[in-house]
């Protein structure tokens, strides 16, 4: 039998098939509407995106992504994608769990070849409308927090945690007997979120150019405490 000539080509590869899909939006037309109807009946594609349940779980998931998270727009749908190191078997697995219930969907992990990185990613409509995060580049963009987790002291700490599971650390120097508690960032907005989270929580932390910065020993170990840190 012969090979139908466009098999295994795809709209951004061949330009036949380009034109083949062209004409069809054009008019209109849906090969897959059929199937979709019944798959939504089935409960195998989601048949409508409610808004998320504000918990915080949702809120340390938002953290999280703000702080090693990205979200990709595409024709169809959006992709998330949190990143971590390999070796961070506990964040991993955290995450993924978390994914996994706010989302309602199960992610896919990736190890990254060539890289000590381990992706976490989902496919889905509307993420970054019902999650209230931007879609695409976060560097310099003004990020608006969602009211319902500035109003709220579990909500904002949960976030925290999120964010210093991304992009915080704790360090010790036995030599100095010095603690540190450090949050790094080079988006304005997330640092100003922090330094003003943790002023909230009675905290006195330092304001630089990237980073937020708590000295205090006391404070690095109630702050460690209070977020549960790497506590998996």
């Amino acid at each position: 039998m012969r090979k139908a000539w466009n098999k295994g080509f795809k709209k951004e590869t061949h330009p036949g098939v380009a034109k083949i899909s062209a004409t069809m939006k054009k008019r209109k037309l849906d090969n897959f509407r059929e199937w979709r109807q019944r798959m939504k009946a089935l409960g195998v594609i989601k048949a409508s995106y409610p808004l998320l349940p504000k918990t915080e779980e949702l809120a340390e998931f938002i953290g999280v992504i703000l702080g090693d998270g990205n979200i990709s727009k595409f024709p169809r749908a959006e992709r998330l994608i949190i990143s971590a190191h390999s070796t961070n078997r506990g964040f991993v697995n955290r995450y993924v769990g978390i994914t996994r219930r706010v989302l309602g969907k199960e992610p896919t992990v990736t190890n990254v070849r060539g890289a000590n990185c381990t992706r976490i990613s989902v496919y889905e409509k509307y993420l970054s409308k019902r999650l209230e995060i931007p879609a695409g580049s976060r560097q310099y963009k003004l990020i608006r927090f969602p009211g319902w987790i500035r109003r709220s002291d579990k909500f904002v700490q949960a976030c925290l945690r999120g964010l210093y599971e991304a992009e915080g650390s704790f360090s010790y120097h036995p030599a100095t007997y010095t603690h540190k508690a450090h949050f790094s960032n080079t988006n304005p907005s997330l640092l100003n979120f922090v330094y003003m989270a943790l002023k909230r929580f009675g905290f006195h932390p330092l304001r630089e150019h990237k980073r937020i910065t708590l000295s205090r020993r006391d404070e690095v170990a109630e702050l460690q405490h209070l977020l549960n840190f790497r506590k998996y």
